[in-house]
Formats: structure tokens, C-alpha cells, sequence
């Protein structure tokens, strides 16, 4: 096209030229001048017209495909039969265009995947904005909580005060939290999960609920399994010395050998005592109740703790307070405590830190001891698992239901060097 201009320029100027020639002679040198240069003017500035006019088309088609993919449509090309630089830039135009279009069909069918994802889990989902209105709700959540009608737009304190009592106690009483609803033969068992976060720089919440009665009843099941080896162990491993010395003692008795009947009779005490505190103890874990909540000192916390247990203290905060029940948590930490004692750690190696996080208090029960391998690792928080050969498995099960009680967790680590840290983090 610029060759072409420039073909047209240079004809204007030579058929400018010649006329002027021809028309000096018959009248003066400035007006010839000035006709030979307007008189072909409007010729030259029509065929500027008619080459531009292809040019003019596609700049429009690439201003309107332009305007469609900013809005979004990115299914317009353009066509250009020309070549050059011209040619150059639609060919880019349209590359780009297919790049978009490709990046659209893959984006809306990420979403429509994740949204059939969504949908089609058992989980029921809400996501809330910053007004506690509900932004959307899943099937399971219009199943669970509105009777199968879309929940987008309602109030989601609304849609707690028509729900049963269990699930706005649990809402209630803040972070995840599991409740059950029903009566005790058809009772259903959720598990309530919350979590806040900013979406386009807007506060939103999710809120996952999601049942567990039938993983439960399974898994009750197998605990019942585990409860009734481990207390018919137990039980064997105590009654049957006692009755072998029971018989021991009639014998004694019969031959006159009185003696020996005290050493019998302690070893009687002893399994009998031994039975009991295992009741004992498995009677305190199935009993738990609900924390009693309450602002505490830490600093008169851990000095009723240094009266029951030595250790080392570590606080950073510790002049501040935290609520919790006291009872539980004392409770918690004198058998942490104890373990690490018993974990073969140096006394002055035992070590309580406190720490002070954004959202939570950090408490770390410290030893040099032995530590634990993988697999104790893997199976020390559950109920009844234990290596010690005395041991009821409880300790550390006690210790991740009292945390969970409140809001909080558990989790044990090695340490550098030896020795295990049992980390506890409650909701500051």
C-alpha cells in the first residue's frame, strides 16, 4: 500500500508538471503554476480513496473484533486477502483470538467440571459474604437444610434459626465441631467444618457439613472390638494370677503354712489394684464432659502445675490469659508431663513452652527421651493403643479429646537431637 501511495504521488507530481508546462504559455508563471497543481487535486485525492478504502474496512473489523473480546467473545476473526505489513497484523490479530478462544473453552470447562464436583458431593457446601448471606449452596445443602429450594440470597442466620438445635449450638460455639441430631436410636452424626477467606478482596466463609454416621457405626464397631481384646486382656492378665493365687493361699491354709500366705495376699492386692485403676481409667475417658469454658491466668496455670510436676518453663506471653477449662487441661498436660519423665529424658530436659500465635496459643510439652518411630507415630492418639507394658492406650487419646474439645489439636513430632515434642494449639 505504500508503494502504491507513493506511485500516486509521484504521477500527481509528473502530470502536475507537464500541465504547467502547457499553461505557461498562455498565461502567467504563478497561475499556471497554481492550476497544474489544484486541477488534478481531487483525481489524485479519489484514487487515495479507493486504495485506503480496504484499509478503512479492516480497521473497523479489527475495532469491532477488538470490542468483542473485551467483551468477553472471542469467536470473531478477521479476513485480509492483502499481504504485507497489513497481512502481518491480522495474522497476529487472529492467532491471538484463537489463543483467547481456546483459554475461554478451557476455563468454562475447569468451571463446569468443578461445579459438577460441587454439586454432585455428599458434603453439604455454603459459601456466605461478608453479610452472612448465603453466595451458594450445593444439593446436599439445599437437601440437608432447605428442603431442596435454592438457598442463594437467603440470610444464613434465617436458615439457622428453621434448623435443629444441635446444628446452631454448633455454629455457635465457633470453629469445627462435630454434633449429631435425631434421638439416640436414629441419631445422625456431622461433622461441621468452617473457614474464613477474602475472595476479590471480600470476607467470605465456607461451611462444609458433612455426615458421619455411617463411617461412625463402622468405626464404633471396630473400637467395641478393640475395647472388649484390650479389657478381656486386661482382665485375664489380672484375674488369672488372683485366682491362681486364691487356690495357692486355700492350699497354704490347709497345709498350715501361714507364712506364706502375706505374700500371696499382697500379690492379690497388688492385681486388684492394678484392675481397678485400669476401670478407673477407662471410665474418665468414656466420661468426658463438655469443657467449661473460662478466662485463666496463665501465669497461676502453670504454677499449680509446677506444684504437681517438675519441668522447666518456657513463656512467651504467659502474662496474658486464655479460656479453657482448667480441670481438662490440667489434666491434659500432668500426663504429658508424666510421659515425658517416663520417656527415659533427663528430669531437667522436660520442658513446657508457651507461645503466643496470631490466632491461637501454642503449647509444646518437651523431652530428650527416646522419641517414637513411624509406626508409634502413626498410631499413638488413637484410644487404646499403647507400648508400654502397663500402659491403657488412654493417655494421649484423653489428651487429643480434651484439645479437640476446645476448638483446638494435637500433633506429636521428633525432635533434632532426640526426644519428642506434643504440640498443642488452642483457638486464642
Amino acid at each position: 500500500m505504500t508503494l502504491v501511495l507513493g506511485s500516486l504521488t509521484a504521477l500527481y507530481m509528473l502530470g502536475a508538471a507537464a500541465l504547467a508546462l502547457l499553461l505557461v504559455r498562455w498565461l502567467p508563471g504563478w497561475a499556471a503554476v497554481a492550476i497544474a497543481v489544484a486541477a488534478p487535486l481531487p483525481l489524485l485525492l479519489l484514487q487515495i480513496r479507493l486504495v485506503l478504502a480496504p484499509a478503512r474496512s479492516l480497521f473497523r473489523a479489527l475495532s469491532g473484533s477488538v470490542a468483542s473480546y473485551r467483551d468477553g467473545d472471542f469467536s470473531f476473526g478477521v479476513s485480509w486477502g492483502g499481504g504485507g505489513e497489513l497481512g502481518d497484523l491480522v495474522a497476529a490479530h487472529n492467532r491471538l483470538g484463537d489463543v483467547l478462544r481456546e483459554q475461554r473453552t478451557g476455563i468454562v470447562q475447569r468451571e463446569l467440571l468443578l461445579d459438577t464436583m460441587v454439586q454432585n458431593t455428599p458434603v453439604a457446601m455454603l459459601l456466605l459474604d461478608s453479610g452472612r448471606r448465603i453466595v451458594h449452596g450445593n444439593i446436599a445443602a439445599r437437601k440437608l437444610l432447605g428442603d431442596g429450594r435454592r438457598l442463594e440470597g437467603q440470610s444464613f442466620d434465617a436458615l439457622l434459626a428453621r434448623s435443629p438445635e444441635a446444628l446452631r449450638e454448633a455454629v455457635a460455639r465457633g470453629g469445627d465441631a462435630m454434633f449429631g441430631v435425631g434421638d439416640q436410636d436414629s441419631e445422625d452424626i456431622y461433622h461441621l467444618s468452617r473457614r474464613a477467606f477474602r475472595l476479590n478482596g471480600r470476607a467470605h466463609e465456607l461451611i462444609l457439613l458433612r455426615q458421619l454416621t455411617a463411617e461412625l457405626r463402622r468405626q464404633e464397631v471396630q473400637t467395641w472390638k478393640k475395647v472388649i481384646r484390650v479389657i478381656s486382656h486386661e482382665l485375664n492378665n489380672s484375674l488369672a494370677p488372683i485366682a491362681s493365687l486364691a487356690h495357692s493361699g486355700a492350699e497354704l491354709l490347709r497345709r498350715g503354712q501361714l507364712e506364706r500366705l502375706p505374700g500371696a495376699l499382697a500379690t492379690i492386692e497388688e492385681r486388684a489394684r492394678h484392675l481397678e485403676g485400669f476401670i478407673r481409667d477407662y471410665a474418665r475417658f468414656a466420661k468426658l464432659p463438655s469443657p467449661r469454658l473460662e478466662n485463666v491466668a496463665w501465669a497461676g496455670f502453670v504454677a499449680r502445675l509446677r506444684d504437681q510436676v517438675e519441668f522447666a518453663f518456657d513463656g512467651h506471653g504467659a502474662d496474658g490469659h486464655a479460656r479453657f477449662d482448667v480441670a481438662q487441661l490440667e489434666q491434659c498436660l500432668i500426663n504429658l508431663l508424666r510421659n515425658a519423665h517416663e520417656s527415659g529424658s533427663p528430669p531437667e530436659e522436660v520442658r513446657l513452652a508457651l507461645r503466643r500465635l496470631p490466632d491461637a496459643w501454642r503449647i509444646d510439652v518437651l523431652d530428650r527421651g527416646s522419641g517414637m518411630n513411624e509406626a508409634v507415630l502413626a498410631n499413638a492418639l488413637l484410644p487404646f493403643y499403647s507400648t508400654k507394658r502397663h500402659g491403657t492406650g488412654l493417655g494421649l487419646a484423653l489428651a487429643r479429646e480434651i484439645s479437640e474439645a476446645h476448638g483446638g489439636r494435637i500433633s506429636l513430632l521428633n525432635r533434632d537431637g532426640g526426644g519428642l515434642c506434643v504440640s498443642l494449639q488452642l483457638p486464642a
